[in-house]
């Protein structure tokens, strides 16, 4: 993979850079927010790995950018701001996946790993069309709407309500959601489905008295 390496820490970037390179993937790296933005808008990369607290322009405010553009290339965060919020404003912004700091390579070599197994997947997928309690959900144009509204999702909660729908009445667990959505066939101990089901309800007007994603408590979510 062609991969950009967006972290003004030079230690980082050259553990991150070196390692990277022995798994066989093309590394660019870049030690600001303005030099980073610049190369995933000029250079075409399968990945970027993006630090939130960078100088001149930060990791949320480039995946700002990136979201205004439609510009979709994956990001993962790497961050040392791992709260509830600031990852949450991440994954809104259209991140794809986020890791804390301090990481094991082996950690971000997986998960690189499952983003690139996501991306092949969703290339040769055949498109078809998905309703239930009036969501409707199309491949073919990606999009979603919600009682003939269309409902704005990132395309990881796209992919989620995917699963999601595929599934209507089987309790899918955390690790199997964790697989089919993010290509992580292990529980790698992030919160991270927890966050996106959230999400996902709040964009589906999905609330207590009108509930379609159903928790099902030490086992999973199902929607029903």
């Amino acid at each position: 993979m062609k991969i950009l390496i967006v972290e003004d820490e030079p230690n980082v970037a050259s553990l991150l850079h070196r390692n990277l390179l022995e798994y066989g993937h093309t590394i660019g790296i870049a030690t600001d927010g303005y030099m980073g933005l610049d190369q995933i808008l000029t250079n075409k990369f399968d990945l970027v790995l993006l630090d939130i607290m960078l100088p001149k322009k930060s990791g949320l405010e480039i995946l700002r950018e990136l979201k205004d553009l439609n510009n979709n290339t994956p990001v993962i965060l790497l961050t040392a701001l791992d709260t509830t919020d600031m990852v949450v404003q991440g994954l809104d912004l259209g991140a794809d996946d986020y890791i804390s700091k301090p990481f094991k390579m082996e950690e971000v070599v997986a998960r690189i790993n499952a983003v690139k197994r996501r991306t092949a997947i969703s290339e040769i997928e055949e498109p078809f069309t998905l309703e239930f309690k009036g969501i409707h959900l199309d491949d073919t144009s990606k999009k979603v709407f919600k009682d003939g509204k269309e409902i704005k999702l990132t395309a990881t909660e796209y992919n989620l309500l995917k699963v999601l729908l595929s599934n209507i009445n089987k309790v899918l667990s955390r690790e199997k959601i964790l697989d089919k959505v993010w290509g992580v066939q292990y529980d790698l101990g992030t919160n991270v489905v927890d966050v996106y089901i959230n999400y996902l309800r709040k964009k589906l007007g999905d609330t207590s008295s009108n509930r379609i994603i159903h928790t099902v408590i030490g086992m999973g979510y199902v929607i029903r």
